[in-house]
């Protein structure tokens, strides 16, 4: 059982002593309510740390019981990851509170947040005040079209790690360097090292991760946890999930 308010905790716990951690996320999108329950116990087994659920654009209005069903399969953490406001359920054990710090659009710095903050705090779930980095990634993802915000320049990594360190001087509890959905390059190993020199909060790396080996290049690079979400599409998903999941384990045994 995961104890209440307690997801944040471990997170900083993990990063304290350097043990990475493997997040998969699900879209509601991607999977049927069943479905995304036996992809979470598939998960966890597989050795995955926590699941993140949520999108930048639903088509679907099954997400409360998307997030019922695997909640209910599994026994790691559930973390919500809203595209806006609507995208939330008391069944999660948190909620990354994401304020798009790369980009310079109301709504995604601070508009979706207040009319979050009240439904959060009426169903109980945990907010983690995240500092969400778009990354420039070789396509245009569905984060930079739905945010109508450009991604950080992927060769600029001076700039992604002032904006790391803003965030932190704000108060922002964890850093997300987010490629994106489809992603065709992942977020360079240059610009994760450079934002873990300058900050001393958790860095999250996600998008473009289709292997075991990116993933360790990016725990080296500086990460703190790695997450991916497109895999489960491909035939060997499951496999790729598994490798990805030993790997990183492995990274932490090594001191």
């Amino acid at each position: 059982m995961i104890k209440k308010n307690g997801v944040l905790r471990g997170i900083l716990d993990k990063a304290k002593i350097r043990r990475p951690s493997y997040w998969v996320l699900l879209d509601p999108d991607d999977f049927s309510p069943a479905k995304g329950s036996a992809v979470a116990r598939k998960a966890q087994a597989c050795g995955v740390d926590a699941l993140l659920v949520g999108g930048s654009l639903l088509h679907t209005d099954q997400f409360p019981r998307f997030v019922a069903s695997v909640k209910k399969a599994a026994t790691i953490p559930v973390i919500l990851f809203p595209g806006d406001a609507t995208q939330l359920s008391g069944r999660a054990d948190a909620v990354l509170f994401l304020s798009l710090i790369s980009g310079r659009n109301p709504v995604n710095l601070i508009g979706e947040h207040v009319k979050a903050a009240p439904l959060i705090k009426q169903l109980g779930v945990e907010p983690i005040s995240t500092a969400y980095m778009l990354v420039e990634s070789g396509a245009v993802t569905s984060v930079e079209f739905m945010s109508n915000t450009r991604p950080l320049p992927r060769g600029k990594p001076k700039i992604a790690a002032a904006h790391a360190l803003a965030a932190q001087y704000m108060g922002m509890k964890v850093i997300y360097l987010e490629a994106g959905s489809g992603a065709q390059h992942p977020v360079p190993n240059e610009m994760i090292s450079m934002v873990r020199s300058v900050v001393d909060i958790p860095v999250i790396v996600g998008g473009g991760i289709r292997d075991a080996k990116t993933a360790v290049e990016k725990i080296r690079a500086g990460a703190d946890i790695i997450v991916t979400g497109n895999l489960l599409q491909a035939k060997d998903g499951i496999d790729t999930m598994r490798s990805i999941a030993a790997a990183i384990e492995q990274c932490g045994r090594r001191k």
